[in-house]
């Protein structure tokens, strides 16, 4: 059984979908849990009360990871409110569904502001609390991609190319911080129903689809699946997991 008693960690994006069932998941195991969010403040708080019903302290933290400076007051928080981060989870992302040949450079622009320099942003705000002495408790980064980091897919170029360029950093993260105690490594998950996804240009019949290429039996991908492969990243049992990209799709990617 993981047990992460004692740990502290942050989930970006953790007001709902993956981010809501990570945050459980890795208090579940133990860990405290800071949540943070940037318009859905009552979803928050009901993520954050059910961290505390687990016995669990927790927090919710209003930032924007887009921008540096929000980034590193949230960290600045973290450290004065509780003094340690074991366990950063990078989750939250923007879509904006269109074709490359529709696409504007200002719109190239977000995805990559949105949906990677995040990424680069906390792990610099939060070196401080995470590296680690020889001997100590590793810390984790976890960030989260998709099939789109791979694949060609509907209306999908920009976050696509935004996701392969996060599964990058997370490999120079890990050169650069792994011999000072800290993992870095990537879930890519395949797809799970979400709010974001429910958005996407012809949903219904790509849900079906994938259901079809799965090789998991009659049984869907959930948010809980993804949440496991992020705690087994987020705990001791990943420590020799380093630069890694785990797949979490059911195994539809084994079809190609």
């Amino acid at each position: 059984m993981i047990d992460l008693t004692g740990k502290l960690a942050l989930v970006t994006g953790g007001s709902r979908g993956i981010g809501r069932a990570t945050a459980v998941r890795l208090a579940e195991a133990g860990a405290d849990v800071v949540i943070n969010f940037v318009t859905s403040q009552s979803a928050a708080a009901e993520v954050a009360a059910e961290v505390q019903r687990l016995g669990r302290r927790s927090a919710t933290v209003k930032a924007d990871v887009s921008e540096p400076e929000d980034v590193a007051a949230m960290i600045d928080f973290i450290g004065d409110q509780f003094g340690r981060l074991d366990i950063l989870v990078s989750n939250a992302a923007s879509g904006g569904f269109r074709t490359l040949l529709d696409a504007q450079p200002q719109h190239l622009d977000a995805a990559m502001h949105t949906n990677v320099l995040p990424l680069i942003t906390l792990a610099q705000a939060a070196r401080g609390l995470l590296v680690r002495d020889q001997g100590q408790d590793r810390a984790k980064i976890v960030a989260l991609s998709s099939h789109g980091s791979r694949l060609g897919l509907p209306a999908y170029g920009l976050i696509g190319a935004s996701k392969a360029a996060l599964e990058s950093i997370i490999r120079q993260l890990a050169y650069e911080l792994g011999n000072d105690g800290v993992n870095c490594n990537v879930v890519l998950a395949g797809l799970v129903a979400t709010d974001s996804t429910k958005h996407l240009p012809g949903a219904e019949e790509m849900f079906a689809a994938v259901q079809k290429q799965m090789l998991t039996g009659e049984r869907p991908l959930t948010a809980d699946d993804v949440a496991d492969a992020v705690l087994f990243l987020s705990s001791p049992l990943s420590d020799l997991v380093q630069g890694a990209t785990l797949v979490v799709d059911g195994g539809v990617s084994v079809r190609g």
